[in-house]
């Protein structure tokens, strides 16, 4: 009888065991959030000292719902970075299927905002979670990017819950192989989505 299970309930060790999914530490494996990251402008310095302003004003009045992180963070954050142009194209919430070796479970879920190229997933959850390590979140994630059926390219992920920011990395050749970013945060004096548009920007500029 095949066991379903939801995509939110699954931990990294289940993933690790069912799929021989690897943590990879080496910098050299996920080196696009690290290296040749593009300069950012002043004009856009200033429009992303607006977008952690106008968060911090939002979060004085909680809840803070995924669709208002949509809009008052990561929409401007993908402008700027030119994922609404061509060559990109975006869907939204999706439900996906993924299948163990032996199909005796399926792992169900939806993507909580977007899929760009097929390559760069974007998972939101909900601010109120904020007291929550967002890694609780990259498991999900990683269940989103392995259902992705490109083998021969690597898919990126980004998680947040509009505060807090960490980026994925998934490689499925040969063997699963995933690498993970520093957390930057919106909660420091200096403002860290400066280097959230640079690897964004990169991250534009690899996939395109």
């Amino acid at each position: 009888m095949v066991q379903f299970i939801q995509a939110q309930n699954i931990g990294l060790a289940y993933l690790e065991d069912r799929f021989s999914l690897e943590l990879v530490e080496d910098e050299a494996f996920f080196a696009e959030w690290l290296e040749n990251l593009p300069e950012i402008t002043d004009l856009e310095k200033q429009d992303l000292d607006k977008i952690k302003l106008h968060f911090l004003r939002l979060v004085k009045y909680p809840p803070l719902s995924e669709e208002t992180v949509k809009l008052v963070v990561l929409s401007p954050l993908l402008n700027l970075a030119g994922f609404y142009d061509d060559p990109f194209y975006m869907r939204g919430e999706q439900s996906l299927e993924i299948a163990t070796e032996d199909e005796g479970e399926i792992i169900r879920g939806r993507i909580d905002f977007l899929v760009i190229q097929e390559q760069l997933w974007l998972l939101v959850i909900e601010s109120k979670r904020s007291s929550f390590s967002l890694l609780e979140a990259v498991p999900q994630a990683l269940v989103y990017m392995l259902a992705n059926p490109s083998q021969d390219k690597p898919t990126f992920g980004l998680v947040t819950n509009g505060s807090d920011f960490i980026f994925l990395k998934l490689s499925k050749e040969n063997q699963p192989k995933y690498g993970i970013s520093d957390q930057f945060t919106l909660l420091k004096r200096k403002n860290e989505l400066y280097q959230v548009l640079s690897i964004l920007k990169n991250l534009s500029k690899i996939l395109s």
